[in-house]
């Protein structure tokens, strides 16, 4: 019997793309398995985003908000699951998408926002420590919640770098350095990080990914989101990001990274990143201290390496399989 499977999910400016690919990570590999997918929701925003379904022939179809709207249309479609993944669904959607038949996966960051569920996704560091705030609808042999490291949804083009590595020792020009915040900068906040490297007075050099081009001066190349990003990551001596799904790529490629947040939901994954000493911490903003960091961190190969180093293995790439696995068990 061939499945079908709804992702509910939005990407644009002001939300960002994580959301997005984190699911396109799971569609892959349900598709692998011989399901069939369908992304409902909007990307007009992010002509990036698009590229990322069409590029792998995910349909997407446009998704009404009012909870019981969606759970006809869901109907309508055929689906027989729905993974949720946004922060701004009416709460009652997933009761809805339950109501009328559908299993109902969650991919949640902390609080699960009051939405219901079959079973819950939390891919942070450490989630399986912290207390749920809500009640799984149903219990399987996962107990209606995947939560930590184990669970990280990381796309093909990620596993495909995994042990290509071409990360060169830093040249007499300085360091590698990448610098991205998701696929929108949806904060606007990589023209600052660019003057923060330039105000460590360090050799380096950096490509710096941005939707909206801008000049700077020094050893700074500005380039569009791209789909060469896993390669480039794999490049890299240092990454600098923001603490989002992309991090978990990082992990599992062993790239030394210092993180920011611009988001509040990132501050959980930022604090158990940087206590747990697997990325250099920035802070939000680009001031002063963060400079001192992305000194240090330019010129003490050593140090840049040994954040590398820790986070590489935190992340073995099979996440994605053990999601699947629990999902199609609703089925």
């Amino acid at each position: 019997m061939t499945h079908r499977v709804g992702f509910r999910c939005d990407a644009g400016v002001a939300s960002g793309v994580g959301h997005l690919m984190r699911c396109v990570a799971l569609a892959e590999e349900l598709c692998g398995r011989g399901a069939e997918v369908l992304f409902l929701g909007d990307v007009a925003e992010s002509a990036w985003a698009e590229s990322q379904l069409r590029q792998r022939a995910f349909p997407l179809c446009p998704a009404p908000s009012e909870p019981r709207a969606l759970a006809e249309l869901v109907g309508v479609l055929g689906l027989d699951a729905v993974v949720l993944d946004s922060y701004v669904l009416a709460p009652g959607t997933g009761a809805a998408l339950r109501a009328a038949g559908t299993a109902v996966l969650a991919i949640v960051d902390g609080d699960p926002l009051g939405q219901e569920a079959d079973l819950y996704l939390d891919q942070n560091l450490g989630a399986e420590l912290r207390p749920f705030p809500h009640q799984p609808a149903a219990y399987g042999p996962w107990g209606g919640r995947l939560a930590g490291a184990r669970y990280v949804l990381l796309r093909d083009s990620v596993l495909l770098m995994r042990g290509t590595s071409r990360r060169r020792p830093a040249r007499p020009e300085g360091p590698l350095v990448l610098c991205f915040f998701g696929g929108t900068d949806s904060a606007g906040v990589a023209p600052a990080w660019a003057g923060a490297l330039r105000a460590t007075g360090l050799p380096f050099r950096a490509t710096v990914v941005s939707p909206v081009p801008f000049e700077v001066d020094g050893p700074i190349t500005v380039i569009a989101p791209t789909d060469r990003l896993p390669g480039l990551m794999a490049e890299a001596n240092l990454v600098i990001t923001a603490a989002g799904s992309a991090v978990w790529e990082l992990l599992h490629l062993g790239v030394p990274t210092a993180l920011s947040w611009v988001a509040d939901n990132q501050l959980i994954g930022y604090e158990a990143l940087v206590g747990g000493e697997l990325a250099a911490g920035l802070g939000p903003v680009p001031d002063a201290a963060a400079v001192g960091v992305l000194a240090r961190l330019l010129a003490d190969p050593a140090a840049r390496e040994e954040y590398g180093r820790r986070g590489a293995g935190l992340i073995d790439g099979r996440g994605r399989e053990r999601v699947a696995d629990a999902l199609l068990a609703l089925l």
